[in-house]
């Protein structure tokens, strides 16, 4: 029998108004991954944060190595060997590799002196002895995200850590990227008896990387089973409560007319430079043009151009048929354009307004809603917000809760919500499941291929390269604002088409090469 590392004892976390934790007990094995899956929601980040010392819990016992938790605060965690790496990362941009590793625990000389040498090779070091390949020497702000993480990972090993908390460790990392992260994993797990626990929303990771999985549902704890009895189905059924179809999405569009186009479009990102450099592209009637890159390389800046929220600097674009260079977002929606932003919260909705406001918006003059263009119909408007809060599952006290009061998966439920309730010809969509539950994701999914069947023209763009082969019919690859590929469904998998998302057009010599390309 392993030995537990940490156990939970009955562990609860009241929050104002929430339950996020409800009596949770199990234990993590020495030298195993762990891995923890729920909804958002479900209560696995709170109690992380437990265990990393960020929270307190209001009830309940943890212990780590046989002992009982006493002080909870990151630096205690840290003492005791619990170390976190949390999704967004903590590293200074214009700082090296080795002086973000060693930041707060400098090496000095004479006690006194900053010893750039000695951090230099304590980084060297540790890159030997854990396989974390990264130059020490390198400036963050000029290395990749995977390597980011890397840097990240060290940072806490250098600590001490022996139990290593992984916050969704491969959402902006390639499938290259995420198979070398677990490789390191496996190797510090066997060489060092390391144990690794990581909170993920990717099922199949689950599968690849973990020896046991705990499932959360509405803070409570479903149960701990060992990886190898269950399978991706199970888990989600666990997780929702209800079995979960992601793979009965039927696929019967036919591709009609052009309804988007770009030509040669150039646009800049805040700083001014050129995030958008010569794409031209296609979008018709009844199909999903998914774009599968890495975030960063001009995928939110073409999105933002298409629909009237940034410039464009050169170049033409065509929202159904009509040149929409200059138009505002507004005078592009009346053309028959329906929009998903990325970034709900400053663009989605108006936090301060109410479920039912935020669903009216763009409709609030149409005949079921308004009299006479100037006095809104206030019990039609209702019942509409309340049939679109039951049919997408929304969270909350009620359609006249502050959306500024709701969970970030019920936001991004609202602005769905609207948005696929216009009848419009054209849609273009970012990150749609950002944020929400699998069971949320399952939903969402059939509605946009049920648009794409009524003969709709989808753009759709996705940091979740899974989301993008399971709804796309075809794929491009941007890289540095340039489009490195073209695909149909089904001519290429995700490791070959990660090549192209990194400007590699070989498809690592081991892709299947893809269609047509533009420079």
């Amino acid at each position: 029998m392993q030995e537990s590392i940490v156990k939970f004892e009955h562990v609860s976390m009241q929050f104002p108004g929430v339950l996020a934790n409800d009596d949770v007990s199990f234990d993590i094995k020495k030298g195993e991954v762990f891995a923890l899956v729920g909804e958002n929601g479900a209560g696995k980040s709170t109690l992380m944060n437990i265990l990393y010392g960020i929270n307190k819990p209001t009830g309940g016992n943890v212990y780590i190595k046989g002992k009982k938790v006493e002080k909870y605060s990151p630096s205690d965690a840290i003492s005791q060997g619990v170390g976190m790496v949390h999704q967004h990362f903590m590293l200074v941009p214009s700082f090296t590799v080795a002086q973000n590793i060693v930041m707060s625990k400098e090496p000095k000389k004479m006690g006194i002196f900053y010893d750039l040498k000695a951090a230099d090779k304590i980084t060297e070091n540790l890159v030997k002895e854990y396989g974390l390949e990264v130059d020490g020497k390198a400036t963050v702000a000029e290395i990749s995200v995977g390597l980011q993480q890397r840097v990240e990972i060290l940072k806490t090993l250098y600590r001490g850590a022996d139990v290593l908390i992984l916050d969704e460790p491969t959402a902006v990392l390639t499938p290259q990227e995420t198979e070398e992260l677990f490789q390191v994993i496996r190797r510090i797990v066997k060489e060092k008896e390391m144990t690794v626990i990581i909170i993920t929303h990717k099922l199949y990771e689950v599968m690849a990387i973990s020896d046991r999985v705990g499932v959360m549902r509405q803070g409570r704890l479903i149960g701990v089973e060992e990886t190898k009895n269950v399978n991706e189905r199970i888990l989600a059924s666990m997780m929702v409560g209800r079995e979960v179809l992601f793979d009965n999405i039927e696929k019967t569009g036919t591709p009609g007319d052009v309804q988007i186009k770009a030509d040669n479009l150039y646009v800049a990102d805040n700083r001014g430079l050129m995030a958008v450099n010569g794409v031209s592209l296609e979008v018709r009637a009844g199909e999903v043009l998914g774009i599968a890159a890495i975030e960063g390389n001009g995928q939110s800046e073409l999105l933002e151009a298409l629909t009237g929220m940034r410039p464009v600097a050169r170049g033409e674009f065509f929202i159904q048929g009509e040149k929409s260079n200059g138009k505002t977002p507004g005078q592009i929606r009346e053309l028959g354009l329906a929009h998903i932003p990325e970034d709900r919260m400053s663009t989605g909705v108006s936090l301060q307004s109410t479920i039912t406001e935020n669903l009216i918006i763009g409709k609030q003059k149409e005949s079921a809603f308004s009299k006479y263009k100037t006095h809104l119909k206030q019990s039609s408007i209702a019942r509409y917000a309340e049939e679109l809060f039951e049919k997408f599952d929304m969270r909350g006290s009620g359609v006249e809760t502050r959306v500024g009061d709701l969970s970030g998966g019920n936001m991004q439920k609202v602005v769905v919500a609207r948005e696929f309730s216009f009848d419009t010809p054209t849609l273009i969509i970012a990150q749609p499941t950002r944020g929400v539950d699998i069971g949320a994701m399952e939903f969402i999914h059939k509605q946009i291929i049920a648009k794409r069947n009524e003969g709709c023209a989808i753009l759709l763009a996705s940091a979740d390269l899974d989301e993008v082969f399971r709804l796309s019919d075809r794929i491009i690859t941007l890289y540095e604002g340039k489009i490195t590929g073209e695909f149909k469904a089904g001519e290429i998998d995700k490791m070959g088409i990660s090549y192209y998302m990194t400007g590699d057009r070989s498809g690592g010599n081991g892709g299947q090469e893809g269609g047509a390309e533009n420079e």
